[in-house]
């Protein structure tokens, strides 16, 4: 059972889902859920794959379309163009426009204007190196499609320590991922299949989407714990989008981001009143949510910001034992694991 202090609580190992649904027998949209009522707390358990079982006509389900970039890298770090300094291990952390990212490069001796050497068409130069800070931006030899055509060619994706195999990139994609960008997966929607989507337009269920690219999460230093406030993230959004929450509200529905990064996205819009941007948007306990109504999420690791974005939507109280039942139900967490539906 989890004793919990402050975001706290103990998960056991066995609970980290080290293989994708696909690998462990199941369909991806066969992964477990949890329905939590934000009111009473009550938790009831069921399967992904009957959703719209607990969706409405009229609730509007939007989605993040990000596409995952394979965001480690392996480059030669050249000094003066000439003297082989060594091989070092890239991660892309941010895009910051066409041709510059904010990166984690795995060494300490990085100074301003090396040269990194990818392969023979793609080289990138240190542009900037912030104090107290383990990013540094780099300035890429291509930019827009052509960049990310490289990346694709070059990199593999970013995987943590419960991760024991070199899954491929096609496991950490969503079905309807379309705009590259994200250096981790989007992973709220990767249960999500057509045949699922179909159903739930069927029922009269909308469907919309928006971008947000997600950063790089954990940046390898145990001693650098940056502010929430200090995740960055770009964002794209349409008035279509806009209008269609605004209808489904006006008419009773609700609205049902799918992950936190929907969640960021939408309420970063309306703080500010663009569309378009980058925020650093922190949603915790007692924030005003103006845009959405529920969150169908993944089970979160102890200490994470995104358990406090879930307490705008319940009590810590209700969710910590919601969490508590969950690992007594052997629930399977991170971006393989089952899912969380907040209504």
């Amino acid at each position: 059972m989890m004793t919990a202090t402050a975001f706290d609580f103990y998960l056991p190992s066995e609970l980290n889902a080290s293989h994708p649904p696909e690998r462990r027998g199941i369909r991806r949209d066969h992964v477990k859920m949890m329905v939590l009522d934000k009111k009473t707390g009550q938790v009831s358990h069921d399967k992904f794959f009957r959703l719209a079982d607990y969706l409405q006509p009229g609730d509007l389900v939007v989605m993040n379309n990000s596409r995952t970039v394979p965001a480690i890298l392996q480059a030669t770090l050249l000094r003066n163009t000439k003297t082989v300094k060594q091989e070092v291990e890239i991660r892309l952390a941010r895009r910051r426009n066409e041709d510059t990212w904010d990166v984690l490069i795995v060494t300490e001796d990085v100074g301003l204007g090396d040269i990194l050497h990818f392969s023979p068409d793609l080289t990138a130069v240190v542009i900037d190196i912030r104090k107290g800070s383990p990013l540094k931006t780099i300035l890429f030899s291509k930019k827009g499609t052509d960049l990310f055509n490289s990346i694709y060619a070059l990199g593999e994706p970013v995987r943590y320590e419960y991760i024991h195999h070199k899954w491929e990139l096609d496991y950490y994609q969503t079905v309807f991922a379309s705009h590259p960008g994200s250096v981790e997966m989007p992973s709220a929607g990767r249960a999500f299949s057509w045949e699922l989507l179909f159903i739930l337009q069927k029922k009269g269920i909308e469907l919309d989407f928006i971008q947000l690219h997600t950063g790089l999460s954990y940046l390898l230093d145990d001693d650098y714990e940056p502010s929430p406030t200090d995740n960055y993230e770009e964002y794209h959004l349409s008035e279509t989008t806009i209008e269609k929450i605004k209808k489904t509200k006006a008419a009773g529905g609700r609205v049902i981001a799918v992950g936190t990064t929907v969640v960021r996205a939408l309420e970063s819009a309306e703080v500010t009143g663009e569309l378009n941007g980058v925020t650093n948007l922190y949603i915790k306990q007692n924030f005003p949510l103006k845009m959405v109504d529920g969150i169908i999420t993944g089970f979160h690791e102890p200490k994470a910001s995104h358990l406090d974005m879930l307490t705008a939507f319940i009590t810590q109280e209700k969710l910590w034992k919601a969490y508590e039942k969950a690992i007594d139900q052997q629930y399977l967490w991170h971006e393989f694991g089952d899912m969380n539906l907040i209504l």
